[in-house]
C-alpha cells in the first residue's frame, strides 16, 4: 500500500521510498526513509495536501508524493 491510501490516525512503516531524482532527495533529507514509523495526523478538506507525525515532527506533504511512498501495517509491518 502506499502512504496516500493510509487512514487518518493509523500508524504504518515505510517500506520503500520512489520517485525520482530530487523529489526522492527530498523526501529522504525530510526523514522519510524504509523502516521509519509514519502516523498520518490531517489531511485537506479537499484531500491535498496531507500531514504526517515522523520521527517527533509534523510535516506535510502533497498527495502525489505521498504515492510514491509504500507503507507496511500491522503484521506486515513487524516482518520487516
Amino acid at each position: 500500500m502506499t502512504l496516500d491510501q493510509l487512514e487518518i490516525g493509523k500508524t504504518a512503516k515505510i517500506t520503500a521510498v520512489g520517485g525520482e531524482g530530487a523529489l526522492r532527495l527530498r523526501l529522504l533529507d525530510m526523514g522519510i526513509i524504509p523502516n521509519t514509523e509514519v502516523r498520518i495526523t490531517k489531511i485537506a478538506p479537499m484531500g491535498d495536501p496531507i500531514e504526517l507525525y515522523i520521527r517527533g515532527y509534523s510535516l506535510t506533504i502533497r498527495l502525489d508524493d505521498a504515492k510514491q511512498i509504500s507503507v507496511a501495517t500491522g503484521k506486515e509491518a513487524d516482518n520487516r
